[in-house]
């Protein structure tokens, strides 16, 4: 098992000082370094274009699920080895906010990572990471980070009982405790409440032309209290189509699809269309 250290940082947000947790290893601590080096110079006027352009430096980072998972108590995991597809777009989206802002710090970073990951942007325990990606959009939309934009690329409005995790708790290790249990159990009653657009697979083709490279997509299912399976970066490739960058199941690595987006689609099992989010 490799090392792992604790980075325990004060944060001063016009509040009193909090110590917050960081759980990061020595060679990510390195290649966060790398990665600064790396995208300097990749800042464009479009930010979507920043966006497409830092994260294909990720391309060959390999798949890796469950790397939020370390521990007993939720911290704020820094892993830029290993990759799932959630946060793949999280440490892109941080990495062009800190480029786009100038900064190239590790505090920096930390601090708008942990901005996108949580709720408020504040860690409270593991009921605090945004696990739906319905969630996820909608409260770093109230963040000003991004805007869903799904309704005006064709998405139609749906109802839909979003609480997979509260019904397959012994999924998730962190559900043993029944506090975050609870807090589970009180995120899925709160969605409930609301409704979300998704655009229908068949559709995405007519309406690709209304997105834009640097979009965030999500993938909507079919699946029982799921709202969203999969999630990666619009980049409109030579081709003039919409593909997906993305940290893939399917070859374990970062890649760009070899399929437009559309089509690419097909051949998921029980995906019924998208979330198009664009950051700001």
């Amino acid at each position: 098992m490799k090392h792992v250290f604790i980075f325990l940082v004060a944060l001063t947000l016009l509040q009193p000082v909090v110590a917050q947790q960081i759980t990061c290893s020595p060679a990510d601590k390195k290649a966060f370094e790398n990665k600064t080096i790396e995208i300097d110079g990749l800042l464009e006027n479009d930010f979507g274009k920043t966006i497409v352009a830092i994260g294909k430096t990720f391309k060959g980072i390999p798949y890796v699920a469950k790397t939020l998972e370390i521990g007993e108590t939720e911290s704020l995991v820094i892993n830029l080895q290993g990759l799932d597809c959630t946060t793949y777009v999280e440490n892109v989206l941080a990495f062009s906010m800190l480029l786009r802002d100038g900064k190239a710090d590790f505090d920096s970073f930390t601090k708008v990572l942990k901005t996108i990951r949580y709720k408020d942007g504040k860690l409270d325990g593991y009921g605090s990471r945004l696990h739906y990606f319905t969630e996820w959009i909608r409260n770093n939309e109230q963040k000003g980070l991004l805007k869903d934009i799904t309704s005006e690329v064709g998405g139609i409005e749906i109802k839909k009982d979003i609480n997979f995790m509260g019904t397959h708790r012994e999924l998730y290790p962190f559900l043993k405790d029944d506090k975050n249990f609870e807090k589970i159990l009180e995120t899925e009653k709160e969605l409930a409440k609301e409704s979300f657009c998704y655009l229908p697979q068949d559709q995405i083709e007519a309406n690709e032309h209304l997105m834009q490279t640097g979009d965030i997509i999500a993938l909507a299912t079919s699946i029982n209290g799921l709202d969203v399976t999969h999630t990666g970066i619009a980049t409109r490739e030579k081709d003039g189509r919409i593909h997906l960058l993305h940290a893939s199941t399917g070859s374990n690595e970062v890649e760009v699809s070899e399929l437009p987006l559309a089509d690419y689609l097909k051949k998921i099992k029980k995906n019924t269309g998208i979330m198009v989010a664009r950051p700001l």
